[in-house]
């Protein structure tokens, strides 16, 4: 019966070969919306880049106005879901006459909500590194934003790699979120493909299986990069 039951669960049930089958005629599919996952995420990730540092550099500013700018931008972004940003800028911008393709929203939502995080995992960096070298460089006639870009990042940027790596994963993973406006993403793929034949199984562990892809070899890279810096503090 054991013999019976397993064949008949390869023929007929949520993971039949049939199915696998089916999913592996239409791997181009998945392919393009890997290739659109990719650019995607390439493109949030420089715009996320860009602004968390500005935001990160203003937090640690003296400027009382920048520093209460960044940390209400902060606050709003990382305690509010992505979702809701979504739909705020999907739903809420044609109202006003402004109407995005799902790819250019996706990239502003997904970078907006992690340059919150960015700029955290700056102004910590920044924070590492010694008071004294941003006087230095004040004392020499640098002016505080070329103190922070020459002086202060560089070396605050060895301490700072490990937490901007897992920034990466998290952003790459949340690209998934665009689903919910009909962008061509990996997850998107799958719920579309899988609504049509019913192979759901097939469809969306393949789905895992390319976000795995894109996002463990850069786990791995955070967990040599902290170790490098483990063993270079602690000689």
């Amino acid at each position: 019966m054991s013999v019976l039951s397993s064949i008949s669960w390869l023929q007929e049930g949520p993971f039949a070969l049939y199915r696998w089958g089916d999913l592996f005629k239409d791997i181009p599919l998945f392919m393009e919306a890997f290739i659109y996952t990719i650019g995607i995420s390439i493109c949030a990730l420089i715009f996320a880049f860009l602004l968390g540092t500005v935001l990160g550099i203003s937090s640690s500013s003296r400027s009382k106005v920048l520093s209460i700018f960044t940390r209400i931008y902060v606050e709003l972004f990382q305690n509010t879901p992505l979702l809701i940003q979504i739909f705020f800028v999907y739903y809420g911008l044609p109202m006003v006459g402004i109407v995005l393709d799902t790819y250019i929203i996706g990239i502003i939502c997904v970078g907006l909500y992690h340059a919150a995080y960015i700029a955290e995992v700056i102004r910590s960096g920044i924070g590492s590194v010694a008071k004294g070298q941003m006087e230095a460089a004040l004392s020499q006639g640098f002016s505080f934003w070329e103190s922070m870009w020459l002086i202060v990042l560089p070396q605050a940027f060895r301490i700072m790699l490990p937490a901007l790596t897992n920034q990466v994963v998290n952003l790459i993973k949340n690209t998934s979120a665009i689903a919910i406006i009909s962008g061509a993403d990996i997850m998107f793929t799958a719920n579309s493909w899988s609504s049509m034949n019913l192979h759901y199984v097939p469809a969306f562990a393949f789905a895992a299986f390319l976000y795995f892809l894109l996002c463990f070899p850069l786990t791995q890279l955070s967990i040599r990069l902290e170790e490098k810096n483990k063993k270079a503090y602690t000689r």
